[in-house]
């Protein structure tokens, strides 16, 4: 394990038991230092890695996040991290650009811990970012995508007009560097990225979209968008499921494990 690694201990929580993970900070290849955790498995099978993305405001201390981390730890072992911009990780978001890159450095780390097969899981951004890692980077067994975008710049839903003026607008990122504890660069981007569902076109692993009929967020269409374009994807509309890891019941997130393991 990483020399600046924290041992496993069990310490309590407002939801119930559960055991610290073991910290690192890692170094993306565009020198930003992120804060991420490993968490050994309880179960299930030793040689798989689940690398876990956050959404967007998310991070690897919020509980939403950690709840995720502790079922899919029951299959295998666990790496979760801070995107840059979040949490205690350094850098400035880009809202899914270079956060592969943040991926693909937590991505790195499982495999240093000794794991021989790796696969993604990300919520809402994480999730258009896991769907463009996998298309850009690889090196992964298979790819969950939950609450993800198809495509950029959608604004059909409120929350997501709301989301858009906290990006694109000076006080708007005063909101979420105060407010949602996010930073988040002030430069637009240059190049515009590969859209998640071009991405998800030229996938070579097996892909799992999963979204709720209750997400406030993205409507169908972009689960549907990014099924469509993925050779051999699978698509869960979940009924009654809001948006991304803090919505997501237990019940869920355990299915999601098991695809993941029976897939890798």
């Amino acid at each position: 394990m990483d020399p600046a690694a924290k041992s496993v201990v069990r310490i309590p929580d407002t939801f119930g038991y559960w055991r610290s993970p073991a910290e690192a900070r890692l170094t993306t290849a565009d020198g930003v230092a992120l804060h991420a955790e490993y968490l050994p498995p309880s179960g299930g099978e030793a040689s798989l890695a689940v690398v876990v993305a956050h959404g967007f405001s998310g991070a690897v201390e919020r509980p939403a996040l950690r709840r995720a981390a502790e079922v899919f730890a029951r299959r295998a072992g666990v790496v979760t991290f801070s995107f840059r911009g979040h949490g205690r990780s350094g850098g400035r978001s880009t809202v899914g650009d270079r956060e592969v890159l943040d991926l693909d450095a937590a991505v790195g780390w499982a495999r240093s811990l000794g794991f021989a097969k790796v696969v993604t899981v990300g919520f809402s951004m994480g999730g258009a970012v896991v769907v463009r890692h996998a298309a850009l980077n690889g090196g992964v067994r298979a790819v969950a995508a939950v609450s993800a975008p198809a495509r950029w710049y959608y604004m059909g839903t409120v929350p997501m007009r709301r989301l858009h003026w906290v990006v694109m607008k000076p006080l708007g990122r005063v909101v979420g560097r105060v407010g949602l504890k996010t930073r988040i660069d002030p430069n637009e981007w240059t190049d515009v990225p590969l859209p998640p569902v071009a991405a998800a076109a030229r996938l070579t692993v097996p892909l799992l979209v999963v979204h709720g009929d209750a997400d406030p967020y993205f409507p169908l269409d972009h689960p549907r968008s990014l099924r469509e374009a993925a050779p051999g994807g699978e698509l869960w509309i979940e009924p009654g499921f809001g948006h991304a890891e803090n919505a997501a019941p237990e019940a869920l997130l355990e299915r999601v494990g098991e695809w993941l393991t029976r897939h890798a």
